[in-house]
């Protein structure tokens, strides 16, 4: 008796490259107006002035974070908490109305890789021509298409890590230092290890990154429910699919789709859309356009691959009960959340006080007696101005009868400057009980009383 052969499971899936066609339509135009729009502010922004300085600029150096008339300093780390949340239910709410629309059109890797796109077109041609192209043997032609390609790659990447280090090292410095090639190690590092993800991402792992690589497919469907907007095949219509009927601008079958396969050609995962919804549909429409333009070619009515959600398409719903549904308990629920993180970041900004100090006790001496008997403690006042108008500050004392600074009792500190200033505080003998005695500090602004802070302390008084 012969034993069955082996056979053999491939776990993993070899790669089947993938040349996009280029899609036009409405949705298209929609995606490059989000390309510009996006890197307009990426590129533009840390070119921006605000009061003399880079008007966004994340200075690790100094920890100073500048947004616009806005300064954070490390103490500050709870709105870097609040913008995360912010923008996590905001992912929620777009989700579950319409489906991955920040995937197919403000996704870095979706504005990249259509930038990387458009210059593979313009050098090696539409898609017909790129894959003949893949194809040919080796040529002098083949080769200097391909260096030409990966070159101007290289510029818009190396450019996307100048900028993106420009957020962090204030950019007309960085500028000054490419020419002499000045940069710091760091700034070498982040800049090229910057333009090697945009590169890599962008122009070779492509679809890889938003089916393997980005955890959002994965879970997206624990967001999306039968009212979320997707791009949808509507197989009442386009089944049964066919070649087309001359007369009639339909299948020969009777259905609308006449098996063009362009929605499948423009898609830029390599999906089939009429095949249902697939996780890595990344939501970008191009398939919409490309359907589109073939059914105006046709004679037929446009729809057949639309946005759409999964109740309408099976119920027959009009856009009126689409966006009825749309405000469902999910949504209204996102939307709550949302506006009272919103309001919270936005009372605690308003009411932030631009000025912060804390008491530290000197801990060599724990308190001693002077000259007349009164006894003294030292301390250490750590002054943050964190607006960037200067101030001159008084300093007072109280909690205990006749406390009173033996040092100055005014101190200037300019814009976001940070200084440790040392005081002395003296009270009478007899004015507190002997240990611990509770005092507080206090620091106010003289050309401006309302800007003030107090922080507690302890007095020490002797045996």
């Amino acid at each position: 008796m012969n034993s069955p052969e082996p056979q053999v499971i491939r776990m993993y899936e070899a790669r089947q490259e993938i040349y996009p066609r280029e899609a036009r339509g409405r949705y298209a135009s929609l995606r490059w107006l989000c390309v510009w729009l996006t890197q307009l502010t990426f590129y533009g922004l840390p070119w921006l002035t605000w009061n003399g300085r880079q008007a966004v600029l994340f200075d690790l150096v100094t920890r100073k974070f500048y947004l616009f008339g806005l300064v954070l300093w490390p103490q500050d780390f709870i709105y870097l908490a609040a913008l995360l949340i912010v923008c996590a239910w905001l992912l929620f709410l777009v989700t579950a109305i319409a489906g991955r629309v920040w995937c197919g059109f403000s996704c870095p890797q979706t504005v990249y890789t259509e930038i990387f796109l458009w210059i593979e077109r313009k050098i090696e041609g539409p898609r017909s021509a790129r894959m003949a192209m893949a194809k040919q043997g080796p040529s002098l032609k083949k080769y200097s298409k391909k260096t030409a390609k990966h070159l101007a790659w290289g510029v818009v990447a190396l450019w996307t890590g100048f900028t993106f280090v420009g957020y962090f090292t204030p950019i007309k410095l960085l500028g000054a230092a490419t020419f002499t090639l000045a940069f710091g190690p760091w700034e070498w590092f982040w800049v090229l290890f910057y333009a090697l993800a945009t590169y890599g991402n962008a122009g070779w792992l492509r679809e890889q990154v938003c089916k393997y690589m980005c955890p959002y497919a994965r879970f997206q469907s624990s967001m999306f429910d039968r009212d979320t907007l997707i791009v949808t095949y509507d197989g009442k219509r386009g089944e049964p699919r066919g070649k087309v009927a001359k007369n009639t601008g339909k299948s020969i079958n009777g259905g609308s789709c006449i098996d063009c396969t362009m929605c499948v050609q423009v898609c830029p995962t390599g999906i089939d859309i009429r095949n249902g919804l697939q996780y890595e549909c990344i939501g970008c429409a191009a398939c919409v356009d490309a359907c589109d333009s073939v059914m105006d070619k046709v004679n037929q009515p446009r729809g057949l691959i639309r946005y759409s959600t999964d109740r309408a398409v099976v119920d027959g719903m009009t856009v009126h009960d689409i966006r009825r549904h749309a405000m469902r308990p999910r949504v209204l629920i996102y939307c709550a959340g949302l506006l009272l993180v919103v309001l919270a970041v936005a009372s605690s900004l308003a009411l932030r006080t631009p000025l912060k100090m804390d008491v530290i006790r000197d801990r060599g001496s724990m308190g001693r007696e002077v000259d007349g008997g009164a006894i003294e403690n030292v301390y250490r006042l750590q002054i943050m101005n964190t607006s960037e108008r200067g101030h001159r500050y008084r300093i007072a004392a109280r909690g205990l009868p006749g406390l009173a600074l033996a040092t100055a009792d005014e101190v200037t500190l300019e814009g976001t400057e940070t200084r440790a200033v040392p005081i002395r505080l003296r009270a009478p003998h007899g004015a507190g009980q002997t240990g611990s005695n509770k005092i507080t500090v206090q620091l106010t602004a003289l050309d401006d009383p309302a800007l003030t802070v107090s922080e507690t302390a302890v007095f020490i008084v002797p045996r």
